[in-house]
């Protein structure tokens, strides 16, 4: 089970009431749109992405997730973020969620984007400023 001290980088999330699902817990699903909020808050953040109007954009085209303990509304959660691979204008992040002050991971996930012209949808090389913001979270 992924352990807090692997990751480089945390974001708080906060589930809401609709997260959880028929069974009580936060459904499989939203751990993507969790993964979806803590890298694309990094980027814009700490990275510049403009994702409004910039050049460039980043397209999902992989990404897994494996479960290991619930969470539910309304737990605290913070969702630990590394970088498993930096290409030429492909990144693949690492990321496992984690209740707040919690050791280990209840969830961990994978996910790839590709960096896109976008007005093309070419790969194009990532932007120096967000490889600049990646490097740092490289395992």
């Amino acid at each position: 089970m992924p352990q807090r001290t692997e990751y480089f980088h945390f974001q708080s999330v906060t589930t809401r009431w609709h997260d959880n699902d028929v069974y009580g817990h936060v459904n499989n699903v939203t751990y993507y749109s969790f993964f979806d909020t803590a890298v694309n808050t990094y980027l814009i953040e700490t990275g510049g992405l403009d994702i409004h109007e910039g050049e460039v954009v980043g397209f999902v085209v992989s990404s897994a997730c494996d479960y290991f303990a619930s969470i539910a509304f309304p737990d605290r959660i913070e969702v630990g973020l590394r970088v498993g691979k930096l290409g030429n204008s492909s990144v693949q992040y690492e990321l496992a969620v984690f209740k707040e002050g919690e050791e280990e991971a209840c969830a961990a996930g994978r996910f790839v984007h590709v960096f896109v012209d976008r007005a093309s949808n070419r790969p194009v090389a990532i932007p120096d400023r967000l490889r600049a913001a990646l490097e740092p979270l490289v395992a």
